[in-house]
């Protein structure tokens, strides 16, 4: 995949944050370009799940991401969006991108998306994604899944929005958390057509 035009990666306020943050993990220590958008209400799930307190500043999230990953706070190829700036470069469907990832979605995020509500930068730049026919890839939030939240993915996934529920397929030889992790992760980057080797493959 080129590398020169950027991944947009959006984490929301659903459990299963790490699937966010292994996803920039992987992308940025393979030298892809990320833009990333972390949606406000997601803050308090980063200190409960992660034990990081975010802060609404982007180079303060940018320095605690990468403190976190342990990864040199000088790189390049990390630009973070705060979710209240509707006017960003990546909400143009003129900006040239390599698609967008959802990890996790919440279940609002989905419905918003659904609806056409560009209320906030994630759903605004979903929605951008949508009419310019990029490739946008949803992880939704733990089960289970009401009717309603079927019908909003169904719409999605009928407009050409891959779904892809963290869901673990044990032939992956999972024996440890972290296995499961990156199985889930790299069926999202498969999702993208980003080339990964997280997991054991059918053979």
């Amino acid at each position: 995949m080129n590398k020169t035009e950027p991944m947009i990666l959006a984490i929301t306020a659903a459990s299963g944050i790490i699937y966010g943050i292994r996803t920039l993990e992987f992308l940025l220590k393979n030298h892809y370009k990320v833009e990333l958008i972390i949606s406000s209400k997601a803050y308090y799930i980063f200190e409960q799940e992660l034990g990081i307190e975010i802060c609404h500043d982007k180079a303060v999230i940018k320095k605690q991401l990468l403190d976190y990953l342990s990864i040199d706070s000088e790189i390049k190829n990390l630009k973070v969006w705060l979710d209240n700036e509707i006017w960003a470069s990546p909400a143009s469907g003129s900006y040239k991108t390599k698609g967008m990832i959802i990890t996790p979605a919440s279940m609002a995020s989905i419905a918003s998306i659904a609806c056409g509500l560009s209320e906030n930068l994630v759903a605004r730049i979903a929605d951008v994604m949508i009419k310019e026919e990029k490739p946008l890839i949803i992880v939704p939030r733990e089960t289970p899944f009401s009717a309603i939240h079927l019908e909003n993915m169904l719409k999605l996934s009928k407009l050409r929005v891959k779904i892809v529920p963290p869901i673990i397929g044990f032939y992956g030889k999972i024996t440890t958390l972290e296995d499961g992790i990156d199985f889930i992760v790299g069926k999202i980057l498969d999702a993208a057509g980003v080339q990964n080797d997280l997991y054991q493959r059918w053979d």
